[in-house]
């Protein structure tokens, strides 16, 4: 089972490379491809339709602008989308943000933050954790560390403002 990693343009991977790497650090295969909603609508919607029989538990899809790229996806599969709004020049991802929460009733897409493809990625490994013991218990860990990250930082500026 896998992770598809869908972006509307080469010019989104920088963003999304952060997805890629937490799926990697969880041991989650994972499938990149550039599909666009607009340019490349039938190859879009075979590659959604596809994706549960090709082993795909989860499809993240991130877009800038227009961003309809998950919404497509979602519109054509019974997978999980999570949409990753991705920031361009114009509306500091603003637009890219409205266009995936604004869904009609009955095609979900969760959304993240703009640009929020960590927390993408680790939504995409909470959904399969619920099936997968192996993926829960390294969930726990990774929880438990981040608390135990957030301990470390408070007793440094308590400590810090002791002294001061």
């Amino acid at each position: 089972m896998s992770v598809a990693i869908l972006m509307g343009s080469s010019s989104d991977a920088s963003i999304m490379d952060d997805a890629v790497q937490t799926l990697r650090t969880f041991a989650v295969p994972v499938e990149v491809r550039v599909l666009s909603a607009h340019r490349t609508p039938d190859d879009t919607i075979a590659f959604a339709r596809a994706a549960a029989g090709n082993g795909v538990q989860v499809i993240i899809a991130a877009a800038g602008g227009a961003a309809h790229l998950a919404g497509v996806v979602a519109a054509t599969t019974p997978l999980p989308v999570i949409g990753v709004p991705v920031a361009l020049a114009n509306l500091s991802g603003l637009d890219s943000l409205l266009a995936m929460v604004q869904m009609p009733k009955g095609i979900p897409v969760a959304t993240v933050a703009v640009n929020g493809a960590r927390n993408a990625a680790l939504l995409a490994i909470r959904i399969m954790a619920l099936s997968d013991p192996r993926l829960a218990s390294e969930l726990d860990t990774y929880i438990a560390d981040l608390a135990d990250q957030v301990r470390d930082m408070d007793a440094e500026v308590v400590a810090s403002y002791r002294q001061g």
